[in-house]
């Protein structure tokens, strides 16, 4: 087995997993009942989905310079993915648009009740 058939192999790999991680993302967007679990859905396995289909097309172009290019593409989903959702959630924490039997722990209820009395004050 010469050395671009274990690549091919490796790329095959990472395109499948991170399809299928991209599959899950999607079908937790579309099957989870509440925006929080949906949110959840559609973070955590598309930035990892994407990774490995960043991983498999660095690998497939044979291209050195094609490495920095990808990890910095990845790095930009990796921070701008959670900072989205983050307000995402809060927003819609505010304007009431979850279930909150669904909440194990409501932390954000007391910050915000503490921010309403200081600015009544």
């Amino acid at each position: 087995m010469n050395w671009h058939t274990v690549l091919d192999v490796i790329a095959l790999l990472c395109l499948v997993g991170g399809s299928l991680m991209s599959l899950a993302a999607a079908v937790g967007l579309v099957r989870f009942p509440d925006l929080l679990s949906r949110m959840h859905a559609g973070t955590k396995p598309q930035v990892l989905g994407l990774l490995l289909l960043l991983t498999a097309v660095a690998i497939e172009s044979g291209n050195p310079g094609m490495i920095p290019l990808m990890i910095l593409a990845w790095l930009f989903q990796l921070l701008t993915v959670p900072v989205s959702a983050h307000m995402v959630g809060r927003a819609a924490y505010r304007s009431k648009h979850l279930n909150e039997k669904n909440l194990v722990e409501d932390e954000l209820r007391e910050v915000i009740a503490r921010a309403g009395e200081e600015e009544s004050r």
